[in-house]
């Protein structure tokens, strides 16, 4: 059964359709003239005239007619203007036209106000408190507090044309509470690899937090957190103590595993991501490894909702989605990140609709300090690894600081003997740049080059194709297990290991920022809060007068 109201949308009133979703209704509603579909209103709306509704009711003899009548009259509407009191009042009347009709759009604590441009009507929205004009977005965004809302509804009074209450989610953790007294420090480590620290306010070891790197403070939870490092955790605790707080440390218990990720298995005639997707990622020059993240993340997507027509999937279903990723899949923050960006791109970019904004918050991504082997680690890495083409990957890794990427679409002729450099070839973000060549590095390589003989790329797969990326992180992962290596280390332990090694060894910071790419140098900046070597030979200034 359709259900029918009126509504009054972008300056004409409309007849609203509502019913469940069925794709034979939607096909024919289709055929009626100027039918539209209506984000605001999540549903299929017609001109509210006589042909359109005999055309409604020829296609659905059962539709249910008993149309409802907006309460308030959208013909006439009153301009505005500021009297000596500074409120706004009534003056003239307008008459009411699509161009100066508004829309609002309410998420949280927050207001989205889309309007023409008048100059009486950013006089008034300049005086609400905390409004500021968003020009990437084209809209006012306005804190929905101190009554602003009122204000505004009984400013624009029949101008709005749109009001909609959006349900917002927020894909924040929610932690359980503490109860902590001021003489009391709770140190948590969590699992993603920070320091929660929760404590009544005291001053001393709050200044010495504000000077670890990444620290941040949560204002809903009072409480900081800080990278998780041996060094920070001691002088946090060194600190807490000398003040006479009782230090208890804990750490979070490991995730429950979510979902497994839908496969061809789970879905009956599993959906493949459209050949347009592929096409418009390679005409704007992402890179391979970027489309195929962005190609399975969309595929993912559209097999979430498979009885859905790809195309007419709407933002409630893709708020949905991302919240089953984050409750039910347990995807980390890079994750949902990535798929926000993936959907974002193919409605956006592919598909050509509007930019729009989804009514959600971003996951924040806390920033870790990555993890480093050090020198004795380093050498019962290699030591434990037999094959000369698995210990030659690795080491490369580890002499010139290259990205997994690198190391597999590494040519031969990169290789510089004459002048001890690797060239690396449209690095990430499509850059060229040169590393160091280790001659402790070329011993093993010759031995690689004589027996396994590669053509182009140094490291071959089957065929003479590119080597696979989970197969080296396979060999790495085993190697670590072999040597007794109890962290966890990747790939790109090796190339942060190999940063913080040239930084102990005595290499400029902004050498070691060329050889690994890094446009800012605030980025190589962060191995200088891992590595403690030398700190014992620095002298005071102190030490140096006569006293």
């Amino acid at each position: 059964m359709i259900k029918t109201s009126r509504i009054f949308h972008q300056g004409e009133d409309r007849l609203k359709l509502d019913f469940p979703y069925d794709t034979s209704i939607s096909d024919q509603i289709k055929r009626i003239g100027k039918a539209e579909w209506s984000q605001s209103h999540k549903a299929w709306h017609i001109p509210y005239t006589e042909e359109a509704v005999n055309q409604l009711k020829a296609m659905f003899p059962d539709v249910d007619l008993a149309l409802s009548i907006l309460n308030k009259p959208l013909a006439i509407e009153t301009g505005n203007s500021a009297d000596q009191t500074g409120e706004y009042k009534s003056t003239e009347p307008v008459a009411s036209t699509s161009w100066n009709l508004i829309k609002l759009d309410v998420i949280g604590k927050k207001i989205i106000l889309k309007l023409p441009k008048n100059e009486a009507d950013i006089e008034f929205i300049n005086t609400l408190k905390y409004s500021r004009w968003d020009a990437r977005m084209f809209c006012w965004e306005i804190t929905n507090n101190t009554g602003n809302l009122d204000l505004i509804k009984e400013y624009f009074i029949n101008r709005i044309s749109e009001l909609v209450m959006h349900e917002k989610y927020d894909i924040s953790n929610h932690p359980e509470t503490y109860t902590i007294r001021d003489d009391e420090l709770l140190i948590i480590k969590t699992r993603s690899g920070r320091l929660r620290l929760v404590f009544g306010y005291q001053d001393a070891l709050c200044l010495l937090i504000k000077k670890i790197p990444y620290c941040s403070w949560d204002a809903k939870n009072k409480w900081w957190t800080i990278p998780f490092s041996d060094i920070f955790l001691n002088q946090v605790q060194a600190q807490a103590l000398e003040a006479g707080m009782k230090v208890t440390y804990e750490e979070e218990p490991a995730a429950s595993s979510g979902v497994k990720r839908i496969s061809t298995s789970d879905v009956p005639n599993y959906r493949e991501c459209p050949e347009e997707m592929d096409l418009k990622l390679r005409e704007l020059h992402y890179s391979e490894s970027t489309i195929k993240i962005y190609i399975g993340l969309l595929e993912e997507f559209i097999n979430y909702y498979h009885t859905y027509e790809i195309n007419k999937i709407e933002e409630p279903q893709i708020i949905r989605f991302l919240r089953f990723l984050e409750m039910e899949r347990k995807v980390s923050t890079s994750y949902q990140n990535q798929s926000i960006n993936a959907l974002k791109f193919y409605y956006e970019k592919v598909l050509g609709a509007p930019r729009k904004f989804y009514f959600i918050d971003r996951p924040k991504k806390e920033k870790a300090l990555p993890t480093v082997l050090n020198e004795e680690e380093i050498i019962r890495l290699f030591r434990a690894i037999d094959n000369t083409k698995h210990k030659c990957m690795l080491m490369l890794a580890y002499s010139a600081g290259l990205r997994l990427g690198e190391i597999l679409r590494l040519k031969l002729v990169d290789i510089d003997r004459e002048r001890m450099q690797i060239r690396v070839e449209q690095g990430k973000g499509k850059k060229d740049r040169y590393t160091k060549l280790s001659g402790r590095f070329l011993v093993i390589y010759d031995q690689y080059i004589e027996k396994y003989k590669p053509v182009e790329l140094v490291f071959e797969g089957a065929a003479g194709a590119e080597y696979s990326a989970s197969s080296l992180q396979t060999i790495m992962k085993a190697a670590t297990v072999k040597a007794g290596i109890q962290k966890s280390a990747s790939m790109h332990t090796l190339r942060h290991t190999f940063a913080s090694h040239s930084l102990e060894n005595g290499v400029d910071l902004r050498y070691i920022q060329s050889m690994l790419g890094h446009d800012s140098s605030r980025t190589t900046e962060i191995y200088t809060h891992i590595t403690t070597k030398g700190f014992d030979q620095i002298k005071s200034p102190m030490d140096s007068l006569d006293l």
